[in-house]
């Protein structure tokens, strides 16, 4: 495979609180779109869903440092998505939508939400993301004939049974590698139908930033940070660099 080396080990920064990491997140993400821009790139950015993910949202909005970013050059993903109609306030893109993206001066082309359920099947809509992928971003390889994106940086939150985007412990999904987008059916968790992107297109980003928030996924957390984890938490990985950006709560049981 060509491109850069993948850090071998994740990178930990631990924050007291939600807020503080939020906050922190939110910096953090305001440096790396304006890096990604500095040589006349068009960023390349992957969202996620949850509380702690509309915080850094909001954050990112009101900081006056987000001036410093040309948000008409930043192409805007999802890992994943709750496949329900359109507009649905549970989905993650109407969480990016009401926390930042309505609260800056985005290029709606540039913008690829994954599809929303109209009628047609959750394997239809995955198949017309992976489309939309290959025709946007340019590739660093293949896969099946179809172009891998090179994000930027994309954005993962991690449940407390290790899960991420929408690859959950167990499912077929997480084994899958000859796709970009799959469909997810009978998810353990609420709504049951989902579209997710595949452990290549995930492991296609410079950097991976894992965001996790609550006791209640300190055990997951832990778990993936181990050398033989199994748990879909513990693919991703950054092509130039994996981080696990953490509250306190959700680092109390790394040893």
């Amino acid at each position: 495979m060509s491109g850069p080396e993948r850090v071998i080990d994740p990178e930990l920064l631990i924050h007291r609180d939600a807020t503080a990491l939020a906050h922190a997140v939110a910096a953090r993400f305001v440096t790396a779109l304006v890096d990604a821009q500095s040589n006349g790139r068009v960023a390349q950015v992957v969202l996620t869903g949850g509380r702690v993910a509309a915080a850094i949202y909001r954050a990112v909005a009101e900081s006056p440092a987000s001036a410093t970013i040309d948000w008409q050059r930043v192409e805007f993903w999802w890992g994943d998505e709750r496949f329900l109609p359109p507009g649905d306030p549970e989905r993650n893109e109407t969480q990016a939508r009401d926390a930042l993206l309505n609260h800056v001066n985005f290029d709606p082309a540039r913008v690829h939400p994954m599809p929303a359920d109209t009628g047609q099947t959750p394997e239809v809509a995955a198949e017309v993301y992976a489309t939309e992928l290959a025709a946007t971003i340019s590739a660093l390889s293949d896969v099946k004939g179809r172009a891998v994106p090179a994000f930027d940086v994309l954005m993962l939150g991690v449940g407390p049974d290790g899960h991420v985007a929408s690859l959950f412990p167990g499912y077929p999904q997480l084994e899958v590698v000859d796709v970009t987008t799959i469909a997810v059916h009978d998810s353990p968790k609420p709504p049951p139908t989902r579209i997710s992107l595949t452990v290549p297109a995930l492991n296609r980003s410079r950097e991976v930033w894992f965001v996790v928030s609550g006791e209640d996924k300190a055990e997951a957390v832990a778990e993936a940070l181990k050398e033989t984890s199994t748990l879909p938490a513990s693919a991703p990985k950054g092509r130039n660099r994996t981080l696990w950006l953490l509250d306190e709560q959700a680092a109390s049981q790394i040893q």
